[in-house]
């Protein structure tokens, strides 16, 4: 009886020190297989049009509302800018100053002129020269006489608040200020900041 008890337990015992292989529990949860992409080269190309989409959209809105571009057809601003050439503008930038070149709508057509006098100046046209304040202007640049245009505005004449008056470096057939009068600065569209040539290289 001892001995039957003794060699039980011992049987007892092995089987207890035994790591049983079974099946997979089929209460542990399992990590789920995750089928292969059938279309990886479809899944590529989507991801590249919504970049594209994405950065021709950022490029519309920067040339809506903060840059502007056109093609100049005048020559107005000759040398400076000469008919062709690619005219570049910041919208943002209406805070004119004496030598800034702005663009304004002229004849349903835009087209631009440096700023000479800004609000508070006193312009004035004597002896082919520009007068800004009493003071005639050094304009190392302008190759033609500066007259007063029949028809233009009165001189001198004290720009308005809110207001440019801007004349073409083609002084001899430029349309500008002399002809239109002061220009409000709610009615340019902004500073020129980039000018390439076309044509004439």
């Amino acid at each position: 009886m001892n001995t039957s008890r003794h060699t039980s337990g011992r049987h007892a015992s092995h089987a207890a020190g035994q790591v049983p292989v079974t099946a997979t529990d089929p209460a542990t949860p399992q990590a789920p297989n995750r089928p292969e992409p059938s279309h990886p080269l479809l899944r590529d190309i989507g991801a590249l049009v919504i970049k594209v989409a994405v950065i021709a959209a950022m490029f519309v809105a920067l040339f809506t509302f903060v840059f502007g571009f056109f093609r100049y057809d005048d020559v107005s601003m000759k040398p400076s800018v000469k008919a062709g050439d690619a005219v570049l503008y910041y919208r943002l930038d209406r805070d004119y100053i004496a030598e800034d070149v702005c663009v304004f709508t002229y004849q349903d057509k835009l087209t631009c002129g440096r700023v000479v006098a800004v609000a508070g100046d006193t312009v004035d046209i004597r002896d082919n020269q520009l007068l800004v304040n009493g003071s005639y202007q050094q304009e190392t640049d302008i190759y033609s006489d500066t007259t007063q245009f029949e028809g233009g505005p009165e001189m001198p004449l004290t720009v308005p608040e809110g207001s440019v008056f801007v004349l073409g470096d083609n002084r001899s057939t430029a349309t500008d200020s002399r002809i239109i009068g002061c220009i409000s600065t709610d009615d340019t569209q902004g500073t020129v900041i980039a000018v390439i040539r076309r044509r004439g290289i």
